[in-house]
């Protein structure tokens, strides 16, 4: 379990936004402001694998805007990633998406952060929301058939800055603009006093 602890760095080819090759694709070294959304999938040129590099391509000015990055990385090589943008969405690709596709050919990049199926040789769907000093503050791990949900990654990420901002915890299903929560028995009973019909 990697929540709490510093994510694995890792050296690997990526193709970049603009469909360059980088041989030495350092996480540390692509990190945003605030930090890193990093995902799994597991192959190239299948099927819920495509609609989630998508919904985080479409929804990544809104990752931009908060200071984090991300990054996509497959068991797949850096060719198969060009080939797969460089086919046309609705002939199964996944067209230009602007962020990096890390070639984890190797398997050790998904071995490090507990998600690979070794018997398969792929990943599951594991997302991580990197804090900007390397620390896993959120992850979540989907079996193969169940696609995430990315606008509830956007949500983290509000509410890691939100928790990094004002020292305060967000309660259950929080939102950007509502109210924190003091950690201490005041708080959570004042926050319940206030908020109890609403969760």
């Amino acid at each position: 379990m990697l929540v709490t602890k510093k994510a694995p760095e890792f050296t690997a080819t990526a193709v970049m936004p603009n469909n360059t090759i980088n041989e030495n694709f350092s996480l540390y070294e692509n990190f945003g402001e605030n930090g890193t959304v990093l995902f799994f999938y597991p192959l190239d040129f299948t099927f819920v694998c495509p609609t989630e590099i998508i919904a985080f391509n479409h929804r990544l000015d809104e990752f931009k805007k908060r200071g984090v990055n991300v990054i996509g990385v497959s068991i797949d090589s850096h060719f198969s990633h060009l080939a797969w943008k460089n086919t046309e969405v609705n002939n199964g690709g996944i067209g230009q998406v602007q962020y990096p596709l890390v070639a984890d050919l190797t398997k050790s990049i998904a071995r490090d952060f507990d998600v690979l199926i070794e018997e398969a040789g792929v990943a599951l769907r594991g997302s991580f929301l990197i804090d900007k000093d390397g620390t896993v503050r959120h992850a979540v791990i989907n079996d193969l058939p169940l696609g995430r949900n990315i606008d509830e990654m956007l949500r983290m990420v509000d509410t890691m800055l939100f928790t990094n901002e004002h020292g305060e915890v967000c309660a259950a299903g929080w939102e950007a603009g509502d109210e924190g929560m003091e950690a201490s028995t005041d708080g959570v009973a004042k926050y319940l006093a206030k908020h109890e019909n609403e969760l």
